[in-house]
């Protein structure tokens, strides 16, 4: 049985190749670089993704949000709970079905975007300095072309 076990985990081959460990090393190094500036701002990464969404898309719903954001539909209708307490978001049902909720930016949302933007872009651009700008740039075409072969392959 143990020799089993030891074949398995020889077949894994080294964690520090695999691919989601990898993607998570370099997560986990780019977000220690924002995560600070999100803190000081009073969001969450998670929060900002959604903020950062709807800067970008105006009026969306729920389950478009929650793909664009890469989050669970049930963590963001939690988290969009707090965001409109906090008076940077709106919500409405939509009219010609109740079960639809549209989101929205509010003014002070898009004030706090505009209050972490600089911060936020200065921190690429030093990412950007210390890696290269072609090398993010190959980096993040990489990702998306693996993403769709997922994608068509779970299709």
């Amino acid at each position: 049985m143990a020799h089993s076990s030891q074949t398995d985990r020889a077949s894994l081959g080294a964690t520090g190749r695999s691919l989601p460990i990898a993607l998570l090393r370099v997560r986990e190094k780019v977000m220690e670089r924002f995560r600070p500036m999100l803190q000081r701002h009073g969001v969450t990464e998670q929060q900002w993704r959604v903020l950062r969404v709807l800067g970008e898309a105006p009026d969306i719903d729920m389950s478009a949000l929650a793909k664009a954001a890469n989050l669970l539909p049930p963590s963001l209708s939690r988290m969009t709970k707090g965001l409109e307490e906090r008076g940077l978001i709106s919500t409405t049902r939509a009219s010609d079905d109740g079960r639809r909720t549209s989101l929205r930016l509010t003014a002070s949302g898009a004030t706090l975007i505009t209050q972490v933007t600089p911060e936020s872009t200065a921190i690429s651009a030093e990412i950007e300095a210390i890696v290269g700008r072609s090398e993010i740039q190959a980096l993040i075409d990489q990702l998306e072309r693996v993403l769709d072969a997922l994608d068509k392959a779970k299709a």
